[in-house]
């Protein structure tokens, strides 16, 4: 099982990661199969550099999927063991979480511009 985390504000992907309301985390299955159907949303901390990576690993998370992100914050989260993937387009959380289980879901690059 591996749990994924998406920033987002008010139901929908944050392009700009750092800077998120909230973090929506779910279970995923090894075969991407949502566990339990559940979502959990908590508050994103004041933005700090360097705060999130060890923040989000804390709570278990393994992949994060966000629209963009700096480098150094791309590299803190592979150091905690932490797979990022960039360049999702805004959507609601729920469109996000349908493409990456059925394998849809489109990286266009980083949309962070640091």
């Amino acid at each position: 099982m591996k749990t994924v985390a998406i920033p987002t504000s008010s139901g929908t992907l944050d392009a700009h990661f750092g800077h998120c309301a909230e973090f929506t985390l779910f279970d995923v299955t090894e075969v991407n199969t949502l566990v339990d159907g559940r979502l959990r949303t908590i508050d994103a901390p004041p933005h700090q550099p360097g705060l999130l990576p060890k923040w989000l690993a804390v709570r278990g998370v393994n992949v994060i999927l966000a629209g963009g992100m700096g480098q150094r914050a791309i590299e803190l989260f592979n150091q905690e063991g932490v797979d990022v993937l960039i360049g999702i387009k805004p959507a609601p959380v729920e469109e996000v979480i349908a493409a990456y289980l059925d394998g849809s879901l489109q990286a266009e690059g980083n949309l962070c511009d640091h």
